[in-house]
């Protein structure tokens, strides 16, 4: 029986989990709010305690899958070593994170999209749907920014192995998105129960990029 609506006690991040999960089976669009309750045992209306809207609930899905990938590779950007070790280090935390995590995964990779469509409420709008929306907005543009430096962490190493001589000239932010695709994509495609681990997984992937980084190197 689902929980009745005062009932609170629920994990947020077992809610987030849930949400991602209904969300790679059935997209964004088709998913309900009653769906991802009935997932964490609530009722709908105990869910709208917890996230205003799914809009909200989409965004904080991704802010957690941000969040927790940042945390990973952050230290290891900044390390003082050198830029290939750095590399590899931050390619394998993303991969297995990403692999740890496969449902946020693909969020990340397909309701982007989503996420940027949501408009805001028609004219004219009710006090509160208004301001509910310059809530989520804000969020949102914070949510970029940190995909933005979540990049910029990757650039800056790619630019530091450069700069050393340790890799080759390469367009490090064309560089960098074509890592954090292929690396981002390993969560749509990855089985836990495949040929390769995780781990085995992001090893060959990182011999790839980083193999291109060092090639004619003079």
């Amino acid at each position: 029986m689902a929980r009745k609506p005062a009932d609170q006690s629920v994990n947020r991040e077992a809610i987030l989990h849930a949400a991602a999960d209904a969300i790679r089976r059935s997209g964004y669009e088709a998913v309900t709010m009653k769906d991802i309750a009935a997932a964490v045992n609530l009722t709908a209306a105990s869910l709208y305690h917890h996230f205003k809207n799914k809009d909200a609930l989409l965004l904080a899905v991704l802010e957690f899958g941000m969040e927790v990938i940042i945390a990973r590779v952050e230290a290891i950007a900044c390390a003082p070593t050198p830029a290939d070790e750095r590399l590899r280090a931050m390619i394998r935390e993303h991969i297995v994170g990403v692999a740890e995590n496969t449902a946020v995964g693909a969020a990340m990779v397909f309701e982007i999209r989503a996420l940027m469509n949501v408009r805001p409420p028609h004219a004219p709008a009710a006090p509160a749907a208004a301001a509910a929306y310059a809530e989520f907005a804000a969020r949102r543009d914070a949510f970029f920014a940190r995909r933005d430096h979540f990049e910029s962490l990757f650039r800056a190493v790619v630019r530091d192995g450069i700069d050393a001589r340790i890799f080759r000239a390469v367009d490090a932010p064309i560089f960098v998105k074509s890592l954090l695709g292929a690396q981002n994509w390993v969560g749509v495609w990855y089985k836990p129960e495949g040929r390769l681990s995780e781990r085995a997984i992001a090893d060959q992937i990182a011999d790839i990029f980083l193999n291109s980084l060092q090639e004619n190197i003079g």
